[in-house]
């Protein structure tokens, strides 16, 4: 294969007017095809490679692994959610309640039970000192609208009121 360098078109060119032929560079269109083919392949890889490790980032993260324990040490958002099996789906990168920086998290965590389905809001902060992140909050929201505070969790007997005892918990006002 070979590869035209733009010194070989300019020389082609200074030929072609030297010897007063108009210079044209034909390309067909199958090589355009060809092109275009391989090019939407590695970009569509590239994405899809960029999404995977995004979504791998946050799932080895501290802040998303301490959300998660504090969600499977409560039996009630267990309960609530028909789980186990918890299954634990991909963030929505797009969602303008996930945020990330070198000192907070904020990010919201799809989870479904064989019940039902909710999101997992969390806020974490990172200790200056000792570089660790500690979970501020945890505030399962299910589906059909009761809310769990994991950090206060209600007892077992008092699941009826969990919406009543979260009226504090602010998850429509994240930044």
């Amino acid at each position: 294969m070979y590869f035209v360098t733009l010194t070989d078109v300019e020389r082609i060119q200074w030929s072609a007017v030297t010897q007063g032929k108009k210079a044209s560079m034909r390309i067909s269109n199958s090589h355009l095809q060809q092109l275009t083919i391989f090019t939407t392949v590695l970009t569509g890889g590239g994405i899809g490679t960029m999404y995977y490790l995004l979504q791998k980032n946050f799932a080895e993260s501290d802040y998303h692994r301490l959300a998660l324990q504090e969600l499977e040490a409560c039996p009630v958002a267990m309960e609530s959610l028909g789980a186990p099996p918890l299954k634990v789906h991909n963030i929505h990168l797009t969602d303008r309640y996930n945020h990330v920086d070198k000192h907070t998290a904020q990010i919201k965590i799809p989870v479904t039970g064989i019940k039902t389905g909710g999101y997992l809001y969390t806020s974490s902060l990172r200790d200056p000192n000792t570089n660790r992140w500690n979970l501020k909050q945890a505030v399962l929201k299910l589906r059909e609208g009761n809310v769990i505070d994991l950090l206060n969790p209600p007892s077992t007997t008092a699941q009826t009121q969990a919406a009543e005892h979260t009226d504090s918990v602010d998850i429509g006002r994240w930044h």
